[in-house]
């Protein structure tokens, strides 16, 4: 008999363990009708949740604007949210006023839908609400998109990035110009080399109103090569327009400086151009700011001087491609030459005055201007 005890031993242990199995997979059960029920409950109340209502700020002289509306909307009843806001900029108000009553009829997100001058517009409203703005770049330089990585010609992912997309700080930069050339508000002035240096405060000043830029804002050479591009050249071949403009500007003379960075005694100085930094991305792969980080707090300066000619702009675009490519050239005796610093505010004074212009835009022959930073100013919305 004794193998019938074995056996009915052997019998209880595989009883004890199906009984164990089987308790444990009631448990594991249990575990995931929980979970699952508590999953389908946050949902539930996630369904329940409103969407954030998003605005649309659109300039209806780009193309691509009136079927994108259409597509707006398809996009947003898919992804159930609410029915987007749209307002349409104007000669007379670029989006500045559009963006105030978006944000004042509640809407969470600002979306500016056009160019620069478009983003501009948008984001000077913005600046400070804690709300955020998202692009649909459809520009010609669309710079603040590239520099944030955001699809630059594809529209339908600019959108899933509004929709979908994580939101983040960002610097943003004013100019004011403190003096204008006479008739600089609207017209050109030129510097000579022979030109007296002159103090800060030896004439008078306009108050002027601040003027937002979010990647570059330029006086001298960069900004006549932007007044001068054709508009429709610019309409035909893009970008490249601005390359056309700058080669009859090649020859124009240096200006002389005086510059103060912060709160050092100024230096003086002979320059092509002097370009304030937010971020330092250009169309067609110029990094004119290596360093220039969005949300570091501080604006990148730029003191771009060629001598000789041709070759001095040849070596000066040369020194472009390097440092975009990372590498520097600290040779002193360079004809063509780029010399950076950062600072928090900037001013800078030019005998008889030289174009300026923020992130494309004019704001004509200015004798003395000021930028600084404004940090963490704006949210904006990236993939």
């Amino acid at each position: 008999m004794e193998w019938e005890l074995w056996i009915g031993i052997a019998a209880l242990v595989v009883a004890l363990a199906a009984l164990a199995v089987a308790i444990g997979l009631h448990a594991q059960t249990a575990r995931l009708r929980r979970a699952d029920n508590a999953h389908l409950t946050d949902a539930a109340e996630h369904e329940k949740e409103p969407g954030e209502l998003i605005a649309f700020v659109a300039n209806p002289s780009k193309p691509d604007v009136v079927g994108l509306r259409a597509t707006v909307r398809a996009a947003f009843a898919e992804a159930a949210l609410p029915e987007p806001l749209w307002f349409e900029t104007t000669v007379a108000d670029p989006g500045v006023g559009q963006t105030r009553e978006a944000l004042a009829r509640g809407a969470a997100v600002v979306v500016a839908v056009g160019g620069d001058g478009t983003v501009r517009a948008v984001a000077e409203a913005m600046v400070g609400s804690g709300r955020t703005m998202a692009l649909v770049p459809l520009g010609t330089g669309n710079l603040l998109a590239r520099n944030l990585d955001l699809p630059v010609s594809d529209p339908a992912g600019a959108l899933r990035v509004v929709i979908a997309g994580s939101d983040r700080p960002v610097d943003v930069g004013w100019v004011q110009v403190l003096e204008y050339a006479p008739g600089g508000a609207d017209g050109a002035g030129g510097a000579s080399d022979d030109a007296p240096d002159v103090a800060f405060d030896a004439l008078p000043r306009d108050t002027g109103v601040e003027h937002i830029f979010l990647v570059i804002a330029g006086l001298g050479f960069d900004a006549a090569m932007v007044a001068d591009t054709d508009a429709r050249l610019k309409a035909k071949v893009g970008w490249m327009a601005y390359f056309v403009s700058g080669m009859r500007h090649l020859h124009g003379r240096r200006m002389r400086a005086r510059i103060r960075i912060d709160d050092a005694e100024p230096v003086d100085a002979r320059l092509r151009t002097l370009l304030i930094g937010n971020c330092g991305r250009l169309p067609g792969g110029i990094t004119l700011l290596p360093d220039a980080v969005i949300d570091d707090g501080v604006l990148d300066v730029a003191a771009i001087d060629t001598r000789g000619g041709v070759v001095g702009w040849a070596q000066l675009f040369g020194e472009v491609v390097m440092q975009g490519l990372g590498l520097r050239n600290d040779m002193p005796a360079k004809i063509g030459r780029i010399d950076h610093t950062r600072a928090r505010r900037v001013r800078v004074r030019v005998e008889g005055g030289e174009q300026a212009q923020v992130d494309g835009d004019m704001l004509g022959s200015a004798v003395e201007l000021e930028a600084r930073v404004d940090a963490g100013a704006l949210v904006v919305r990236t993939a």
